[in-house]
């Protein structure tokens, strides 16, 4: 229900008929009478539970004092749902926050939670309330500053949610791919150490001779010396697999076909397993080579769950990097390698839209002395700005640089992080880094991201940051001086 309904009683009454009642308020505790300003009238309302009396999105151009019950202020979520975010009781005002910063919209949705009276001041009637009467400016400034900060430090703290939430997306589906690798790998080769064992069993039925011996050992040699599968294009591996299964099988070898790219891929020609087929009769050398494909097999199998887990390791320390936040007067932070966890950590974002990264890491030395920890969360921000404003197959360039100490100033390490998107229009270019503002859709952002990323850079490292933006080309641009001054705090 809103405003017009039945269950809403909108009267306007002369703003002296009402001086009382405002007089035991806390906004006017202690002004007389004749301190009010000359306001011919304002609007006395009377709302039943449950009315929204301003819905989010909508214009704002009044300032409330509730005279009577409730009124609650609360966000609309994304999916629909709803947070409070303050509640005013009988004597408060509200209102004064998007008056005075020039917010022309609600941020939220304002219901009145019990049957409750409310006095509402229009814009005009605001500015005269604040520019005659002392007490109510002094307290009005006051509830602005309070909000202020409770308004920041719930959207920090919703803003450091969003970051975890990206973190643990990231994670999920990072460790995805190299848990399920190792999950597969370690079924199958199971499978191939219980053939291995058939065949080992069925070799060892028949005495070898020195000759066979010597050759088995050479093969095993050459099988087990590396993890890595010979390189080669697609065009050369088929034809030698072709060549090497032509070869088996017309040497009567068991699953010819089937084992001529394991003995490829690991570097085998006919000519290395010549022995085998000098020193072996057909039965013999077909389980020997059927026993080395089990056995390389298995071995590949085992480094590729060693790289998985390598794998899943370099994500728990890119994490570790990602997350860290130092407690002590001073330490070196490596700013590549800050970058480098902060891409592995949405390496799915990217790879979901295909985005190649550029990166030109020309820094040097790329070490930067420091109190300041979060420099993570400045790269997180940009370069999940910069995904979601490229199209897919786009290109994101990071590059790093260094400019030498001056007689004005220290020396500074460069990063920017660029993407070839629409770009930002020159409208909204000066307020990207006002609190609170944002060109995504209702309850989608919190309007701090950017914010946030100048205060870490400026204030907690006491470097600059810069943005230019034209269609095809955004870049921003980061500079961190080597040694932080020593008055920089967040």
């Amino acid at each position: 229900m809103g405003i017009g309904e039945k269950s809403v009683e909108i009267e306007s009454v002369p703003l002296r008929q009402v001086t009382d009642a405002l007089s035991r308020t806390r906004p006017f505790t202690g002004v007389a009478v004749e301190s009010f300003p000359a306001i011919g009238s304002v609007e006395r309302i009377k709302a039943a539970a449950g009315v929204v009396l301003v819905e989010s999105g909508q214009p704002w151009e009044h300032y409330w004092i509730v005279l009577a019950g409730e009124v609650r202020a609360q966000r609309l979520e994304p999916d629909g749902t709803l947070t409070l975010v303050s509640s005013m009781q009988e004597g408060d005002g509200f209102g004064e926050v998007p008056l005075l910063l020039g917010r022309s919209h609600s941020m939220f949705r304002v219901t009145a939670s019990r049957d409750s009276i409310l006095i509402r001041f229009g814009e005009e009637g605001f500015w005269s309330l604040l520019a005659c009467c002392h007490s109510a400016r002094k307290s009005i400034l006051a509830d602005m500053a309070q909000r202020m900060q409770s308004y920041q430090v719930e959207a920090l703290h919703r803003e450091k949610l969003v970051s975890l939430g990206t973190l643990a997306a990231g994670l999920m589906h990072e460790l995805h791919n190299p848990g399920s690798a190792a999950k597969r790998a370690a079924s199958q080769l199971r499978e191939h150490l219980l053939r291995l064992q058939q065949l080992s069993l069925r070799h060892s039925e028949h005495p070898k001779s020195p000759q066979q011996l010597e050759c088995v050992k050479g093969l095993l040699e050459h099988a087990l010396k590396s993890c890595r599968l010979t390189a080669m294009s697609t065009l050369e591996q088929a034809d030698a697999e072709e060549t090497m299964g032509a070869w088996l099988a017309e040497s009567g070898v068991e699953n010819a076909y089937t084992i001529a790219p394991t003995l490829v891929g690991m570097g085998f020609d006919r000519g290395q397993l010549a022995c085998a087929r000098e020193f072996f009769d057909a039965e013999g050398f077909s389980d020997a080579l059927n026993w080395l494909d089990s056995l390389v097999s298995s071995v590949s199998l085992v480094c590729a769950i060693e790289e998985s887990i390598t794998r899943i390791s370099e994500l728990v320390m890119a994490v570790k990097k990602f997350a860290y936040d130092e407690r002590s007067a001073a330490r070196s932070l490596d700013v590549h390698d800050s970058l480098q966890s902060t891409l592995t950590i949405l390496g799915h974002k990217l790879r979901l839209k295909q985005i190649a990264v550029e990166k030109r890491f020309a820094a040097s030395p790329s070490v930067i002395e420091t109190r300041g920890s979060a420099l993570s969360q400045v790269w997180t921000n940009l370069i999940d700005n910069a995904v979601d404003a490229s199209s897919d197959a786009g290109k994101i360039e990071i590059d790093t640089w260094t400019e030498p100490q001056t007689d004005s100033g220290p020396g500074w390490l460069g990063v920017s992080i660029a993407d070839h998107g629409s770009g930002i229009a020159p409208d909204v270019l000066p307020h990207i880094f006002e609190a609170f503002f944002t060109t995504k859709t209702q309850g989608s952002g919190t309007g701090l991201g950017l914010e946030i990323v100048h205060r870490i850079v400026t204030q907690k490292f006491g470097g600059t940051i810069e943005v230019d933006s034209q269609p095809g080309n955004t870049r921003f641009v980061v500079r961190l001086p080597v040694k932080v001054p020593a008055e920089s705090k967040l």
